[in-house]
């Protein structure tokens, strides 16, 4: 799976091809940029091939991005003999194909959230992802925002009982990108390609956050879906988030949810109250959790996104109150290879800690989290509410 190249490192090489060089494509390939001149990885990875459709955009994203190479066609890059891994990082209609197809070719697999764009496609990927793991290759979804430090250090409190019994879950994710109705269809508002609209774009995020912060698994959902703007101008470059309409009055139909909302029940108990729309207007990227347990709770909204909230419910009454945890010290979960104290990380650290963690699971034959099964977990959340929300009843979600 891996080669040694002569040099002065005796660390094997990972060499990574990657399909799909847009917006979640360049946070990647910062991400594999970055990892090895900050963290002291055991294996170096190697940004090998960039696989895009087009020739010459593929050529000039490779260049700006820093790719060795290009592939017109993602089964050539799967195939290839110098790629170790694939990441692939294409809309959620060809996910199941592509990590299918990598994974039976031996070739490790990171996979953007959400998994798939079905449950049925996420479980053919799960059973894939397991019949490879008994091979020794591994695959992992990618919900980067665990690895945030404020929301690590979230997790590690609640692992070490410093909130006690979780009562009450709160999540919020808020945009407001298509809040304007004359921005111009993407395929993100296109179920055939996307799956589903801000409950998959953006619900996936909390729904995962909320169930590895708490350690428990959803297990019931009631839930209600929006789409306020059902027919959008059809934009020149239909591709991704950027665009405009131009001069078009052709309009295209939204197929998607613009909001989603949902109650949920956990294993240990807890209530949540869940909201994900991409119609926040003025709300750029508020991803908000609040937990309140029986001795403590905390609270986390990501437009502060080096900062934690914590409140203790053991401290004395006089002196009791919210504490501001500023999650820049050495000591806390990733940052000790960054900037000094109180220097601030920003959204694209997420995704480096996320190719640091997986290059040492995979250099130490660990199976990286969160797992595929993690991410068939999510799915059945997604799947959940959307049947709630048709059904106008409760659902559980299969464990």
């Amino acid at each position: 799976m891996t080669s040694t190249t002569p040099g002065p490192s005796s660390r094997p090489d990972l060499r990574v091809g990657m399909v799909g060089y847009a917006f979640m494509g360049a946070a990647h390939s910062q991400a594999w940029r970055s990892a090895p001149r900050f963290f002291d990885l055991p294996m170096n990875p190697r940004m090998q091939v960039l696989g895009g459709r087009d020739a010459a955009r593929v050529a000039d994203a490779a260049q700006r991005l820093g790719w060795a190479s290009t592939e017109t066609d993602w089964r050539r890059l799967v195939e290839r003999d110098d790629v170790d891994l694939v990441d692939i990082c294409t809309p959620g209609d060809s996910h199941c194909e592509i990590a299918i197809t990598a994974l039976e070719a031996g070739k490790h697999v990171l996979c953007e959230k959400p998994l798939a764009n079905t449950v049925a496609e996420a479980e053919d990927m799960v059973r894939a992802a397991e019949a490879a793991a008994t091979r020794g290759v591994h695959s992992m979804v990618g919900f980067t925002y665990r690895r945030v430090p404020a929301i690590a250090l979230a997790r590690q409190l609640v692992a070490e009982g410093r909130l006690g019994e979780i009562r009450h879950v709160r999540a919020q994710y808020l945009q407001d990108w298509i809040a304007d109705p004359q921005a111009p269809l993407s395929w993100r508002l296109e179920r055939e390609k996307a799956g589903s609209g801000a409950l998959g774009d953006i619900g996936a995020h909390i729904i995962d956050l909320a169930q590895h912060i708490t350690g428990d698994r959803i297990t019931e959902v009631s839930g209600q879906l929006d789409t306020f703007v059902k027919e959008r101008p059809i934009a020149a470059d239909h591709s991704g988030l950027s665009g405009t309409a131009g001069e078009s009055q052709e309009m295209g139909r939204v197929t998607v949810d613009d909001a989603a909302s949902f109650l949920a029940r956990f294993t240990g108990g807890a209530a949540g109250v869940f909201e994900a729309t991409r119609f926040a207007t003025g709300r750029k990227n508020a991803i908000r959790l609040e937990l309140n347990g029986s001795r403590g709770s905390l609270a986390f909204d990501f437009e502060d996104m080096n900062v934690l909230e914590f409140f203790d419910a053991e401290e004395d009454d006089e002196t009791a109150g919210f504490r501001r945890i500023l999650a820049t010290e050495p000591t806390h979960p990733y940052v000790g290879a960054w900037w000094p104290p109180g220097h601030g990380l920003g959204y694209e650290h997420g995704f480096t800690h996320q190719v640091v963690d997986l290059v040492h699971d995979l250099a130490g034959g660990r199976p990286p989290a969160p797992s595929f099964a993690d991410g068939l977990q999510v799915q059945r959340v997604l799947a959940a509410v959307e049947t709630s929300s048709d059904t106008r009843s409760w659902q559980q979600v299969p464990a």
